[in-house]
């Protein structure tokens, strides 16, 4: 069932990732219009299929700048305006510094704080035309120093200062900007870290609320932030991580 042209328009980046995609089936299931791109044309015909909306796929490597800026200048075209934008393209590299090769250490700045400033740069002037919201995604470990996190906790750091830079410059222009910081967060990209039981009981006794997240504890602030409802937040990093990055309990 197609929405109504009322209905919202979200980009979704990243959109076949476990949090994208739960992401996606929750503004499916509320009638928004979705615009989906991620790296692989197949995953991203499959979600499409899955939801009961009216959706466009647009795959796409949200490290190149160009393509970024495509499915923006798509999402426009198809339907006069977005409303929102939101980024869940993201890593997760455990590694020491010394270890980490030049290679490594630029594919994860790459993929998480290059993709979130293209994201922003391509996002900001189609919403300034109406005002909207842009949604990224940064981590607890951005925010608290956990050993063996070099490489990705400087990308997720960068998300997090680039996230209150864009939230001042565009805030005049009505376009609020945000983004999560999650813990570890059950998907398949931390399946190698939780699939044995001693890693996966070593990393729930690293959050407070002893349990690492799931795909709709993180699906749930992204929702919040990117609706109108949340109109008076910008500029804010909302840790959705089983208190990881603020909290130690005993």
């Amino acid at each position: 069932m197609a929405s109504s042209d009322a209905s919202p328009v979200f980009v979704l980046i990243g959109a076949t990732g476990g949090i994208g995609s739960e992401v996606a089936r929750r503004l499916a299931d509320d009638g928004a219009r979705l615009v989906l791109g991620a790296r692989t044309e197949s995953d991203l015909n499959d979600l499409a299929d899955s939801l009961n909306t009216e959706t466009t796929v647009h795959p796409l490597d949200a490290t190149a700048y160009d393509a970024v800026q495509g499915i923006i200048d798509a999402a426009t075209e198809t339907y006069g305006q977005i409303d929102s934008v939101i980024h869940t393209v993201g890593s997760i590299m455990l590694k020491p510094a010394h270890l980490t090769s030049v290679e490594e250490y630029r594919e994860q700045m790459a993929l998480n704080l290059d993709s979130s400033f293209f994201t922003v740069k391509a996002a900001s002037r189609a919403l300034m035309r109406s005002g909207g919201s842009i949604v990224l995604s940064s981590s607890a470990v951005g925010r608290i120093g956990l050993n063996n996190h070099e490489a990705i906790a400087a990308a997720k750091s960068g998300i997090i200062g680039l996230t209150r830079a864009a939230a001042a410059t565009y805030a005049k222009r009505g376009v609020r900007i945000n983004c999560v910081a999650p813990g570890l967060v059950d998907t398949p990209l931390s399946a190698n870290i939780l699939k044995s039981d001693a890693g996966r009981k070593q990393s729930e006794a690293m959050h407070a609320l002893g349990r690492v997240g799931q795909p709709e504890d993180v699906a749930d602030a992204i929702c919040w932030l990117a609706d109108p409802s949340a109109d008076w937040v910008t500029g804010q990093v909302i840790g959705v991580d089983g208190g990881l990055g603020t909290v130690r309990s005993s």
